[in-house]
């Protein structure tokens, strides 16, 4: 009698949105387990969070320029053979920043970039291609939800392997996760889309790619929301950790923070759901006003660091709500026979997210304490909920027709304004 496997563990087996969506939440944990550690260790070793804000940035500018020969090194390889790249760079990651000296911490977080750019922008592709465009709006929501154990377990993890177990242990937990991600990509079997084959003849140069994207005012206003919204992600996994240290919380109080306010993750059904009944304008709109608000609070309770603590745990739940749209905005304005030039330069905003905290904090922090940091990052969240209503009221809403018949493709994909 032959054995009749669950529906959901034979779409484990195939490329689909649950396939992709765990090969998303094996290579989080990979990142996540370090998330607390890397600015943690950074702050031991640099002294002081000027100098961690200038490490931090240094890494992102490299990993903005070798974010935009990723289009090159797909058409002339193939897109399989760059994201197990990625993954290959990402296992030597932990073992670079095991050595805890300056020099190599530098080069594991030059390694850290590259990988996560090569596996975000290769993923973003697989996406596109097997799964329909209307389903975007589920299965983005699904991705983040499978990460949400990674996020929520892995920065206190790693902080508490650190300092209970061993130094090592969570770079080993990391080079784990790695090569655990590499090998399911691979069983998984996930062939390239004929679009994005290698290249016969010379590709056009990154800069090309640049004007096109941003000449396109819906690609222009999806990178800049997704950029501001990835700034605050930035600020926090970055400066709570250096904010628990530096207000005697303790450096296991910085993981804990950072876990709790990922944690949120677990929400994403119901925030998923949010913007189905409302749109992502509305969900938008709401959470960055509240996120930023909050955000902009820590400084005025600079006497009750637990209390400072809570405000930006709070603000993570804004920010969560904002993720839920995940690359939505992205993902119904690209055109299908673009979609390789420009996931790269979407892709972008990550590094360019990357660059701007630590860029402007390493300028601040020289001058004001690091309250200034949450000053600027809750002031520049409430410019994006600004900035969110320039989105169609109707994006990413789900349709609910009176009748049967089928909706007319004008309303199944409603564009942005502007």
């Amino acid at each position: 009698m032959p054995v009749r496997h669950p529906v959901f563990l034979k779409r484990l087996t195939q490329p689909g949105a649950e396939a992709f969506a765990t090969l998303y939440a094996i290579e989080s944990m990979a990142r996540a387990v370090l998330s607390a550690v890397i600015p943690i260790e950074a702050l031991r070793l640099l002294g002081d969070a000027r100098s961690v804000s200038l490490i931090f940035f240094a890494v992102s500018i490299l990993s903005l320029v070798a974010s935009l020969s990723v289009p090159w090194l797909i058409r002339r390889t193939a897109r399989r053979i760059v994201y197990t790249a990625g993954f290959l760079l990402l296992a030597v990651t932990p073992v670079l920043l095991a050595q805890a000296s300056a020099g190599w911490l530098f080069a594991g977080m030059i390694f850290r970039a590259l990988a996560v750019v090569s596996v975000s922008i290769c993923l973003s592709l697989y996406i596109m291609d097997f799964i329909r465009r209307h389903d975007f709006v589920r299965s983005e929501p699904m991705r983040l939800f499978y990460s949400a154990g990674a996020w929520c377990a892995g920065p206190f993890l790693g902080v508490y392997l650190a300092e209970m177990v061993d130094p090592w242990a969570p770079y080993v937990v990391s080079l784990a996760c790695a090569v655990a991600a590499l090998a399911y990509f691979w069983f998984l079997r996930v062939g390239d889309h004929p679009a994005v084959q290698p290249a016969r003849s010379a590709a056009p140069s990154p800069l090309q790619h640049v004007r096109r994207y941003f000449s396109q005012p819906r690609l222009t206003l999806a990178w800049v929301l997704s950029m501001g919204r990835n700034v605050w992600w930035v600020v926090f996994f970055i400066y709570a950790p250096i904010y628990a240290v530096e207000a005697g919380l303790g450096e296991l109080a910085g993981g804990a923070i950072v876990s709790v306010g990922t944690g949120f993750l677990f929400l994403m059904p119901i925030m998923a759901r949010l913007v189905r009944g409302f749109g992502i304008r509305a969900v938008y709109l709401t959470a960055f006003a509240f996120a930023g608000l909050l955000t902009l609070a820590v400084p005025l309770v600079q006497q009750e660091p637990i209390l400072g603590a809570m405000l930006l745990i709070s603000a993570a739940f804004g920010m969560t709500a904002i993720d839920a749209g995940g690359n939505l905005l992205f993902m119904f304005a690209v055109k299908r026979r673009e979609r390789a030039e420009m996931t790269t330069v979407y892709s972008t905003f990550r590094d360019a997210a990357d660059i701007a905290p630590p860029g402007v904090f390493s300028v601040l922090l020289r001058f004001y304490e690091l309250s200034a940091v949450f000053v600027v990052a809750g002031a520049s969240v409430l410019c994006l909920a600004a900035l969110s209503a320039r989105i169609h009221p109707r994006l990413g809403r789900q349709a609910r027709p009176r009748s049967a018949a089928a909706v007319p493709v004008s309303q199944e994909a409603p564009t942005l304004s502007g």
